[in-house]
């Protein structure tokens, strides 16, 4: 079978980390066995200044027909210095590649592994201390992905040619709460933990939103059927001293949007920093996944960004089409990928500043090196 793969690398650094992963997907592909064919779509912040539209005519279409999207990154200065570039109609710039995306191809679930990998320190002292064991951090969050705050009902009202009003208007819905609220749960029962117990957190503020009452009020009907998995409800204020205190308590956690999209963001610290964190976002049909870190312009052209996180990206691409279609050989190639990059960071011998400081740092290209050596010996 050949596996369509939509490749956008978007703007920045996104480029640089695109071309990283697909090295080490041609290697993986080569040594499984695997069909790879890519179609490379440019588009962006930056193609939106250069060309002004998003990307290329069509490319929603080739983004739907292809069998996975792996995505670089998006957004880009404004020229005159103002913040992100964006749209006329006040959208970031580059928005149909990760938004549009989002909720054209349906993509309701963000899943985000956040697993600190042995030889990897977490940041949360500022400094690379190592306090937990890897086996301490290790959970999947559920972020709703296609409403909430990111709907976008709303505007600004202007007076006299001054904007004085802005309206943001959150929207939470019960099917799509049940949608990814139920695959949670679902997540839950089939993880192996340590300490033998399943569980699913709920993240919100319903002591005083509505949306989130609805959210729970759904979350605790669905875990009526999930008996073996135990269920909390944990505000979200209280969950981020929470998190950072007891990582080791958190299996799988819930949330709506923008929570969602908030928390995360906290979690990547535990994990050794954008650097190693995954996005992947999701629906019954269509997957797109990508790193976390955003486009970096400070970066570019310096080749010292840290590849991982879109070679992982990569691999939980190659696992979810494993999945998706019974194929051992996608599956195994996943794992490959993922042992690789554990045995680099094993080593400790060749990584980027982000993990072991500017002294021992060592470029993006050779880390991708090392893990395809690591991947394929006789590549070595």
């Amino acid at each position: 079978m050949v596996y369509s793969i939509a490749l956008l690398p978007g703007d920045g650094v996104g480029v640089e980390v695109v071309a990283h992963a697909r090295r080490v997907l041609d290697a993986v592909a080569a040594h499984r066995g695997l069909d790879l064919a890519y179609d490379e779509i440019p588009g962006g912040a930056r193609y939106f200044l250069e060309h002004g539209r998003d990307w290329p005519d069509g490319a929603e279409q080739r983004c739907a027909a292809a069998d996975a999207i792996l995505l670089g990154a998006i957004g880009w200065p404004a020229p005159d210095g103002s913040g992100t570039a964006l749209r006329p109609d006040g959208k970031m710039a580059g928005w149909s590649a990760i938004v549009g995306n989002r909720i054209g191809l349906d993509l309701y679930a963000n899943v985000r592994p956040v697993k600190l990998l042995p030889g990897v320190r977490h940041l949360i002292s500022g400094r690379h201390r190592q306090v937990w064991e890897p086996e301490d951090v290790d959970m999947v969050f559920f972020r709703e992905n296609t409403e909430d705050l990111y709907a976008g009902v709303g505007g600004m009202m202007k007076a006299a040619g001054t904007s004085e009003v802005a309206i943001d208007t959150r929207i939470v819905t019960r099917p799509a709460s049940e949608r990814i609220i139920r695959r949670a749960f679902e997540a839950a029962a089939l993880r192996a933990r340590v300490d033998g117990v399943r569980r699913v957190t709920c993240v919100v503020k319903d002591n005083v939103l509505h949306g989130c009452r609805l959210f729970v009020r759904v979350f605790h009907e669905i875990g009526e059927e999930f008996p073996d998995v135990e269920r909390e409800v944990v505000l979200v204020d209280a969950f981020t001293q929470w998190l950072v205190r007891r990582p080791e308590h958190y299996d799988v956690v819930v949330a709506p949007n923008m929570f969602g999209d908030i928390i995360t963001e906290l979690a990547s610290a535990l994990q050794g920093g954008m650097g190693m964190s995954v996005g992947c976002n999701i629906g019954d049909r269509h997957g797109m996944f990508e790193p976390i870190h955003g486009s970096a312009p400070k970066h570019v052209g310096r080749d010292r960004v840290n590849p991982m996180a879109t070679v992982l990206a990569a691999a939980e691409m190659l696992r979810w089409l494993g999945d998706r279609h019974s194929d051992d050989a996608s599956t195994a190639a996943a794992e490959d990928v993922y042992s690789a990059v554990r045995t680099v960071l094993g080593k400790g011998e060749t990584l980027t500043y982000d993990l072991v400081g500017p002294e021992r740092a060592a470029s993006g290209s050779a880390v991708t090196s090392a893990i395809i050596a690591e991947l394929v010996p006789d590549r070595r």
